[in-house]
């Protein structure tokens, strides 16, 4: 049953085990596919054998950052744009396990539209929540595929969902998040094309979501930190393993959403998600490098970042230095 309390304007999820230490993890969304693992964990029993106790937060990607770095949330989920921005202004927060081995994004439209590849975004229209993030990663692939950036007309939609502003012919393509935007098109009989990030330049191959906490909590609180993961680690190779159970989790949490869609898109999450408990949440230092030189070449950051400082490998079952 989904207890909600409103907590300074955040809603918060409370997820009672029968005792232990209580900590807290800010989403980066309303609860969805990406975040079963949690939910997992906790009604397993996972948390409650590490001895603890988790409450759960609804804000935004950006909150969620600033909750943990203020220390009102012990843990959070964002992913590693933001940690890469956060880090360059100076909030100091680490990311310590990513959700996904591979960036699980990417660019769609209707095949009406006759959009195979990036050289196809030449003279159409992008729609999107007008972040500078979107308009680099277009001028990225694009200027990869030798076409012109400048041609794109940028559109902005707000949080207005793929499916609906395909539809209506709002713009040609769209940045989504295939395991959700992507199979709910899917699930309406839309034709789509779909161009993973990961396929169309390295450096967009970047972790999202993460799992991120402060500076403070790591040096703090460590062995908090070890036990935290080692339950979502379980938690999370168990909706790998068992996709359409594990939606039950979800559900129970958030009975609103579609049954069919949190069905459909945690199968395909699966395929997306790795299963190998010594090997979950492990981040390359690389992909950490990369994302951060190309962001400050492109003035997303303010100013160069230590990327080795930004994420850790240590806290994770198993840990082996990054």
């Amino acid at each position: 049953m989904r207890n909600v309390t409103l907590v300074g304007g955040i809603l918060l999820l409370a997820a009672w085990s029968a005792y232990g230490l209580e900590v807290s993890v800010a989403l980066d969304w309303t609860p969805n596919t990406n975040h079963t693992g949690i939910f997992a964990a906790e009604a397993l029993g996972y948390f409650a054998e590490e001895g603890l106790e988790v409450n759960v937060l609804e804000p935004s990607p950006v909150v969620s950052l600033q909750l943990v770095a203020s220390g009102r949330a012990d843990f959070g989920v964002s992913s590693q744009e933001y940690v890469t921005m956060a880090r360059a202004e100076g909030t100091p927060v680490v990311s310590i396990a990513t959700l996904y081995p591979h960036n699980t994004s990417g660019f769609a439209a209707l095949s009406s539209t006759g959009i195979l590849s990036p050289a196809d975004f030449a003279g159409r229209r992008y729609g999107g929540w007008g972040s500078d993030l979107e308009a680099v990663m277009v001028d990225t692939v694009m200027t990869d595929a030798g076409a012109d950036p400048s041609t794109v007309q940028l559109v902005n939609l707000g949080t207005l969902d793929f499916a609906t502003a395909a539809q209506a012919g709002l713009a040609d393509f769209f940045w989504i998040y295939y395991g959700w935007e992507g199979i709910h098109a899917q699930l309406l009989g839309l034709d789509v094309t779909y161009l993973p990030l990961a396929n169309l330049d390295p450096v967009l191959d970047y972790y999202t979501p993460v799992v991120v906490a402060s500076e403070a909590t790591l040096s703090e609180k460590p062995d908090v930190v070890r036990r935290f993961l080692r339950a979502l680690a379980r938690g999370y190779a168990y909706v790998a393993a068992s996709p359409d159970a594990a939606s039950g989790f979800l559900l129970a949490q958030a009975p609103e959403l579609d049954r069919d869609l949190v069905i459909a898109s945690q199968r395909w999450l699966a395929t997306q998600s790795e299963t190998s408990l010594a090997l979950w949440g492990r981040q390359d230092p690389e992909v950490w490098r990369r994302f951060a030189v190309w962001a400050l070449a492109h003035a997303l950051i303010r100013r160069a970042i230590d990327s080795d400082a930004a994420f850790t490998n240590a806290f994770l079952p198993e840990a082996a230095t990054p």
